[in-house]
């Protein structure tokens, strides 16, 4: 009775903030009109409120991490957009760090690769990476099967998510994809104004018309991301040692390739780039404005873009259109209950 209450309260949330449930207890989130078609299928397969519900719970519960220290939310925080703002790299059990910055997870469903170098194809798939790497979750897959089996409240909520007995790394996989895919982020000033709400500054307009000639090939609108890898003309960390894509597909093409990250609500997700390399957008900035640092860049001019001061601010003024904080704030995503 009291999962099905929690189940009830919380549809209520979403359906506040997100969108409508079907009286089958299934639902497609919404999303602006004007938006491209998503690349996961929810019109076979949608989501369930009862999925959706144990991915969040299984998302914030450091019980799948070996030593029961470190959840999802860990390197994702809901008030940062869904990624960690206070150190460069992720951290792990037992104090470990990372290799890459954690990317912030907001519009999942129009990603067909995930990770900085797209090493994983599938939503349902990319939990393993995290769970079964020893500097992050270190815990294995059957592992956390076997300490969800052991659970009465999680043989509760997987027996009204999947039906009776059903608890494989399968359907947690599937549950915590289902809570990510609720993740859309589409109340920014910049989709009031697409939408005709309101009206961009004239700062924000001569920002937002830089953007347009010198960014959008890579950080393309509305999503401010072509889902694609990019060598941005960084210089590669002699620490780290991070090639990239290049690592998945071993093609020479791919070296210092990283997947473009969204610019959505970029206020609260720095610091910035695959290795958190830059603490704020300014440097990001002061970067493009020069050339690339690095030979295999393709996609900079030689001499970078070479902003000016003024036009640095008038770029940070239109970025700011994007963050959008009724999705940070959305109680839908937080906490659990």
């Amino acid at each position: 009775m009291k999962t099905k209450l929690l189940l009830i309260l919380w549809a209520g949330w979403l359906i506040s903030f997100t969108t409508t449930i079907h009286p089958s207890g299934f639902f497609i989130p919404q999303y602006p009109s004007s938006w491209p078609k998503p690349i996961y299928d929810f019109e076979n397969k949608p989501l369930s409120i009862a999925t959706v519900e144990l991915g969040r719970k299984l998302f914030y519960d450091p019980f799948l991490s070996k030593d029961s220290s470190i959840s999802c939310a860990s390197c994702h925080l809901s008030y940062t957009a869904f990624t960690h703002t206070d150190h460069p790299l992720s951290h792990g059990i037992y104090d470990s760090v990372g290799h890459r910055n954690a990317p912030s997870l907001v519009n999942l469903a129009w990603s067909s690769h995930f990770m900085w170098d797209g090493a994983i194809h599938q939503l349902d798939l990319q939990a393993l990476a995290p769970i079964n790497d020893p500097g992050e979750m270190g815990e294995t897959t059957a592992g956390v099967v076997a300490k969800l089996q052991a659970s009465p409240p999680y043989r509760q909520l997987f027996a009204a998510a999947f039906g009776k007995g059903s608890i494989s790394g399968a359907w947690m996989l599937t549950a915590l994809a289902h809570f990510q895919l609720t993740l859309i982020s589409s109340n920014a000033k910049y989709d009031r104004v697409k939408a005709g709400k309101e009206l961009f500054s004239s700062q924000e307009q001569a920002g937002y018309t830089l953007f347009q000639a010198n960014c959008a090939t890579c950080h393309a609108e509305p999503l401010f991301t072509n889902g694609q890898f990019e060598n941005n003309g960084i210089a590669l960390s002699p620490e780290l040692k991070d090639l990239g894509r290049f690592s998945v597909s071993q093609s020479r093409e791919d070296s210092l390739k990283f997947k473009v990250p969204t610019l959505r609500n970029n206020y609260y997700t720095k610091p910035y780039m695959h290795d958190g390399r830059y603490k704020s957008i300014r440097q990001v900035l002061q970067h493009y404005s020069k050339g690339p640092m690095n030979p295999h860049c393709t996609s900079l001019p030689k001499n970078g873009f070479a902003f000016s001061p003024k036009e640095q601010v008038d770029l940070i003024a239109f970025l700011n259109t994007l963050n959008d904080s009724t999705f940070l704030f959305n109680p839908a995503f937080s906490f659990p209950n």
